[in-house]
């Protein structure tokens, strides 16, 4: 092997592990952010299900989210208006209030349905599932404590 092509090697080599070196640097980092993130997660309600009942629950409710898709398209859209007449030189306040308003009514019809949804489904479980449902629910609500700098 000759001198250059030794260089040209140890220069690939060198190259190539620092690429790999930023993989495992990036690649970690975000593992842990990812780790903290979730460690600071509101829980769940439902965590505390048997698997088969916490993905009967989450199937529910997306199927409710599907089944609802147009009210959810007319919130997006309220709150789309009241940005745009947020963004005009001179405010109109009645359509805000108005935009703002029908946003508003379509998330509260929205959560009536999934709250709904989450009744019936609640029906089907047994005493113990229900009671391991509740303590979910209570764990969910709970205030978290303020963060400390």
């Amino acid at each position: 092997m000759t001198e250059r092509s030794f260089r040209i090697v140890v220069i690939f080599l060198l190259v190539l592990n620092t690429f790999l070196v930023g993989a495992l640097a990036g690649g970690g980092l975000t593992w842990i952010r990812k780790t903290q993130a979730r460690a600071g997660m509101m829980p769940l309600a439902g965590e505390q299900l048997p698997s088969a009942q916490r993905k009967a629950l989450r199937a529910a409710l997306n199927e409710a989210r599907k089944d609802e898709r147009q009210i959810i398209l007319e919130a997006q859209q309220a709150k789309v208006d009241a940005a745009s007449i947020l963004g005009q030189p001179t405010l109109d306040k009645e359509a805000l209030s108005a935009a703002l308003a029908r946003a508003r009514d379509a998330d509260i019809t929205l959560r009536a349905k999934l709250e709904q949804r989450a009744v019936d489904f609640a029906a089907g479980l047994s005493y113990d599932e229900r009671r391991a449902l509740a303590e979910s629910l209570v764990r969910r609500s709970m205030p978290k404590a303020a963060a400390k700098k």
